[in-house]
C-alpha cells in the first residue's frame, strides 16, 4: 500500500522502477568486471551501505525510495535478468534513462538531481570497493569506468 504524496505522484510502474533501480545498479556495478567472489562480496556490501546512506539525504524523494526498498512492499530491488554482462549493464543504463524521463515528468528538478547523484554514488562506491589491492588504490577498471560514464550520460 502506497501512503505518501511522493510515491503517489508517480504511476505505479514508474515508482517501482525508482525503487528497484538502486539494487539493479549495485548488481550491475558488481557485475561490471569479472573479479573474485571475495571482491564481489565487498562490492555488494559497499552497495548496500550506499543505498542505506540515502536515508540521510536532504531530498525527500531519495529518503522515500530508501524507505520503500527496506519496507515489505514486494519490490525486488535486485532484478538483473540478462544472460550476459554487457546486456545486463545496457539494461540498467536504459532503466536509468527511463527513470530520468519519469523524474522529469513527475518529479522536481531537485528530485531528479538528488536521485541521479545518489545512484551515481552507489555505483561509484561499488566500483571503488574492489579497487584497493596490495599496491594501494587503483580506481575503477576500464569496464567499470565505462559503466559509470554510461550511467551519468543516462541522466543527461
Amino acid at each position: 500500500m502506497r501512503s505518501t504524496d511522493i510515491d503517489t505522484q508517480f504511476p505505479r510502474a514508474e515508482w517501482d522502477l525508482l525503487v528497484s533501480l538502486p539494487g539493479q545498479v549495485v548488481v550491475a556495478a558488481t557485475s561490471a568486471d569479472a573479479d573474485g567472489s571475495r571482491r564481489s562480496v565487498a562490492e555488494a556490501l559497499a552497495g548496500l551501505d550506499a543505498i542505506a546512506a540515502g536515508r540521510g539525504s536532504p531530498n525527500a524523494l531519495v529518503r522515500e525510495v530508501v524507505g520503500a526498498i527496506y519496507s515489505e512492499r514486494g519490490v525486488d530491488p535486485t532484478v538483473f535478468g540478462a544472460t550476459d554482462r554487457a546486456t545486463g549493464l545496457a539494461q540498467v543504463v536504459d532503466a536509468c534513462r527511463q527513470a530520468s524521463t519519469s523524474l522529469a515528468e513527475h518529479g522536481s528538478v531537485e528530485d531528479r538531481a538528488a536521485y541521479e547523484q545518489w545512484l551515481q554514488s552507489i555505483a561509484f562506491r561499488v566500483c571503488d570497493a574492489d579497487s584497493v589491492d596490495s599496491s594501494g588504490p587503483s580506481g575503477p577498471d576500464a569496464t567499470e569506468r565505462r559503466f559509470l560514464n554510461d550511467l551519468a550520460d543516462a541522466f543527461h
